[in-house]
């Protein structure tokens, strides 16, 4: 952490007037900070101007003014999802001004522990998860970063709390803007190309990821997916004094070879989350299948079979895994989670039950914003017909890692959006029998209520409507969130 007075009487600049930028410049302004906050939209449609201005903070909309950035600025703290090529962010850089995010200002200036969670897919559940655990373990858990409460606003409430922890999902836009940055424990569930449009290459999204673990060290924690390539490819940059890596492909416990392998390359020490008997090929019955905790000191327990899970998918069940070595490190038992791994529900827009209707269950999972995490929903169910829902922002993907799982999963598909006709091409490669095709249309709701009437007509007795794009939003709502509400509320109108 570094001397939060340090910030006294120096000139700040915040870029975005976001839920993170706000909090941001109440922190700074806290501190003593001179801190102008700068946002594109006009001052009409920044109603969180008024609460910073209340506080004498200087807000300027509408545009980036000549002036803004000069030299005597100490530090930049950039909305995440802003580009570094915005002309500010490209001003600051070549003046050598610092530019971080709001969570690399917010471990600076707090020295509550934190948990960072990261992944292509996952992060919601894996922090909300672990969230719930460790309030059940009688701990004090704080959840926020990319959901819930921006960083700046809980490291103040975790302040006013004894033994408080801070457990952060966080985006690689988030990561990106790190650099002192170190969450006790690190856990980063799985790799997938996304996001290339803003990182513009999987080496920079990678080497965003990566940063999660960059600055810990021997009284730290690293967990990660043991059978993910990408993750397993960081091992060598973990400076962590343990590691727990999880799997659902082999039994890691008591693994020799693993063990002997991650102890030589760093001399940490080593525990493990892992399912046995491990999932192969041609085994789909969950029923005698156990999530394992393994570690020199306790051997192998036992917490919960797979199939008292409270959520679906074999993805779920690496989340769990995740969760739980993540709580087992922060304080829990492992005889302490078997409760919250079976009472948890779906978080919003992830693989959410909506209703049943005509025998036809109808789930909402807005948030799969990549063909992994299509992937990975459909997955979740086994021998019953899908009637899939899919389409949105065109990032230049051809779709074609689908081909596999529409094959064997999809008995129907209805696209929309701007990779209607991508993801129509790869369905008729796949033999999909049934394809249904929404035109583009000015009304996006109009859209989206259309795809569920060709669905619900396409769906018959036991089957799965799931909407599960594989795409971002943007083409058609300004966020996944909205896109899943509409299909709620289409698929409640039926």
């Amino acid at each position: 952490m570094n001397d939060p007075q340090s910030y006294r009487g120096l000139p700040v600049v915040v870029i975005g007037l976001a839920r993170s930028g706000v909090e941001a410049a109440k922190a700074l302004h806290r501190l003593g900070a001179l801190v102008t906050v700068n946002d594109l939209k006009p001052r009409e449609q920044s109603p969180e101007a008024v609460e910073l201005e209340e506080l004498n903070i200087e807000v300027i909309c509408g545009g980036h003014p000549e002036g803004l950035i000069h030299k005597d600025i100490a530090l930049l703290v950039k909305n995440p999802g802003i580009p570094y090529s915005a002309p500010p962010i490209q001003q600051a850089m070549d003046l050598g001004i610092e530019v971080i995010t709001e969570v690399e200002l917010a471990y600076r200036i707090s020295d509550v522990p934190m948990i960072g969670i990261t992944g292509s897919n996952g992060k919601t559940t894996t922090t909300t998860w672990v969230g719930q655990m460790l309030d059940a373990c009688g701990l004090h858990p704080i959840v926020g970063g990319n959901i819930g409460i921006p960083l700046c606003q809980a490291v103040v409430e975790a302040e006013e709390k004894d033994n408080a922890i801070i457990v952060a999902e966080l985006s690689s836009f988030q990561l990106k803007g790190t650099r002192d940055f170190n969450p006790t424990i690190a856990a980063l569930l799985n790799v997938a190309e996304t996001h290339l449009d803003y990182h513009g290459t999987m080496d920079d999204y990678v080497t965003s990821k990566r940063k999660i673990f960059e600055n810990q060290g021997e009284k730290d924690t690293a967990v990660l997916n043991w059978d993910d390539s990408y993750c397993r490819s960081m091992i060598p940059y973990i400076k962590a004094g343990r590691i727990i890596p999880f799997s659902v492909n082999e039994e890691l416990g008591n693994n020799a070879a693993m063990a002997a392998a991650l102890s030589a390359q760093s001399g940490m020490s080593v525990g493990a989350m892992y399912v046995s008997p491990s999932y192969v090929p041609d085994m789909e019955d969950d029923l005698e299948r156990t999530i394992m905790y393994w570690d020199e000191e306790q051997g192998a327990v036992p917490i919960l079979r797979v199939d008292e899970l409270g959520i679906p998918g074999r993805y779920n069940v690496e989340n769990a895994l995740a969760a739980c070595a993540i709580s087992i490190v922060a304080g829990c038992q492992p005889k302490q989670l078997a409760d919250t791994l079976r009472t948890f529900r779906s978080v919003e827009h992830r693989l959410e039950y909506v209703t049943t209707h005509n025998e036809v269950a109808y789930y909402n999972n807005s948030k799969a914003t990549n063909a992994k995490a299509t992937t990975m929903a459909l997955s979740a169910f086994q021998d019953q017909g899908i009637i899939l829902i899919a389409g949105g922002l065109d990032r230049g993907s051809d779709y074609m890692d689908l081909l596999p799982v529409f094959q064997s999963q999809v008995k129907a598909l209805v696209v929309l959006g701007q990779t209607r006709h991508k993801l129509a091409r790869v369905a008729e490669m796949a033999g999909v029998a049934s394809i249904r095709i929404i035109e583009e249309t000015d009304q996006a709701e109009q859209a989206v209520y259309q795809a569920v009437q060709q669905a619900s007509e396409l769906a018959e007795t036991g089957d799965i409507v799931l909407l599960s794009p594989a795409c971002a939003s943007w083409d058609m709502f300004s966020s996944f969130e909205i896109r899943g509400n509409v299909f709620k509320q289409a698929v409640n109108e039926l």
